[in-house]
């Protein structure tokens, strides 16, 4: 027996020997000092950002779709189900101690023939205790945590997605209504017009070209409603699926032009690191792939395994006897066909795979970022620039007008300055929104607010 403890002990310095080096690698991203676009005046970012736009309809809908949403009840599911299986591993810490009572009755015959009829009863208290040597189970634990971290950051994240395509769908219905307003106030101009071309070629004061071309356009901009009218239905449906319920009809706030753009989120993007719930997630996975690896690499170690038990053994007729047992076992591997150097492959591989992820998740938050600052400067220039071409054409569409019903003008003249007038008032419809709904997926990409 001494001899076999002799032999085993270089065997298992040789297992001990042969658990791979952890390569270090750079996770860390390369981080710039500023953003490279300068949006103007900021103000830090609020967890509730959405208050920002002063519409107190769309706060009621932004908490109802938190609330209620069910994107946002699977993922707190999820964090549940991370909790439990963090539960699970850390529950391999502490020993185990189970209660066994076996009873038993029976009937044998000795070599004389007769019966004896005997009664065995035995009640045994077991405990077993695996000793953490190298860390294998505290890694594992480790393992659970970072899942539970990345489940949470998860959770947090599908509620700011929920909330950010609450508040677009918002303003894209309120962007629909005024393009819906706007058409049907062209209509009944356009009716109008209709109807005095119409007394006028009635009397042979103009021709029938001018009634035609009055009646095209007319027709021009009532064929433009019900399709607006459609996609108000549509988006309405939308919204009520965010808010978790059937479609129906969505309350009205503010009208578009009533909504206020709330400031540019402050911050550098040093801060975008711990303050996007997606990061956060992605870093929290390349952590449990750490701490997966470092267990997985503790399988080469040996594992040492604690037992007793302790109970009492009753057979008639003879006395209560005690029974007890102490005991310890060392395991460790030898040869295993390389099993646990694949697990260890395996193991790596995937934590690459999560340092790889978390790197272009974070430069994809930042490319996202820029993109909207971006986008906000560009937009805001844009409507300035609509704004003024509105007002000119709307002055150009009053002289035609003007030189139209005192004849020094065809009627042309007049529907090229309507359209002018109609085309500028939907574009600077189309830019508002366009401005809200990126200050919206600007709040969104600088994380809403969100802390760890």
């Amino acid at each position: 027996m001494n001899r076999l403890a002799v032999l085993a002990v270089p065997l298992l310095l040789a297992a001990c020997s042969h658990v791979p080096q952890r390569d270090a690698r750079g996770d860390e991203p390369q981080v710039p000092a500023d953003w490279r676009t300068a949006a103007g005046p900021q103000a830090p970012l609020a967890l509730a950002w959405w208050n920002g736009f002063g519409d107190p309809v769309l706060t009621t809908l932004v908490e109802a779709a938190l609330a209620n949403n069910l994107d946002v009840a699977t993922a707190a599911a999820r964090v549940r189900e991370a909790r439990a299986q963090e539960d699970l591993a850390r529950s391999q810490l502490f020993p185990t101690l189970d209660f066994s009572n076996s009873n038993s009755r029976g009937r044998t015959y000795n070599p004389f023939g007769v019966p004896t009829t005997s009664t065995t009863r035995q009640r045994v208290f077991e405990a077993a205790y695996e000793v953490d040597l190298f860390g294998r189970i505290a890694e594992q634990v480790s393992a659970a945590h970072a899942g539970t971290q990345a489940g949470e950051a998860a959770r947090a994240a599908a509620a700011l997605s929920v909330a950010a395509a609450t508040a677009t769908g918002y303003i894209t219905l309120r962007s629909l209504d005024a393009r819906l307003a706007l058409l049907e106030e062209t209509v009944r101009q356009r009716r109008d017009a209709m109807r005095v071309a119409s007394e006028r070629a009635a009397v042979g004061y103009t021709s029938d070209l001018e009634l035609r071309q009055a009646e095209a356009e007319y027709e021009s901009a009532a064929q433009q409603v019900p399709p607006t009218r459609l996609a108000i239905e549509r988006q309405e449906h939308a919204l009520a699926l965010l808010t978790g319920t059937a479609p129906r009809d969505i309350a009205r706030g503010r009208p578009l032009a009533g909504l206020t753009p709330p400031p540019i989120p402050a911050g550098l993007p040093s801060d975008l690191l711990r303050r996007r719930p997606d990061l956060f997630q992605a870093e929290s996975t390349l952590v449990a792939a750490d701490a997966t690896l470092a267990s997985t690499r503790a399988q080469f170690l040996p594992s040492l395994q604690l037992t007793a038990s302790l109970g009492r053994l009753l057979v008639t007729p003879l006395e209560p006897i005690t029974i007890w047992s102490l005991g310890a076992s060392v395991l460790a591997p030898l040869f295993d066909g390389g099993r646990i150097e694949a697990q260890v492959n395996t193991a790596g591989a995937r934590r690459e795979q999560a340092a790889y992820a978390y790197q272009r998740a974070v430069l994809t938050a930042f490319r996202e970022v820029e993109d909207n600052l971006s986008a906000v400067v560009h937009t805001r220039e844009q409507r300035t620039h609509l704004q003024a071409e509105r007002a000119a054409l709307a002055d150009a569409l009053f002289h035609a007008q003007r030189r139209y019903r005192a004849g020094y003008s065809s009627y042309l003249e007049q529907l090229d300055a309507q359209r002018g007038v109609l085309t500028a008032e939907l574009a600077l419809i189309q830019a508002m929104t366009d401005e809200l709904t990126t200050l919206v997926a600007l709040s969104q990409a600088m994380g809403g607010g969100w802390e760890p």
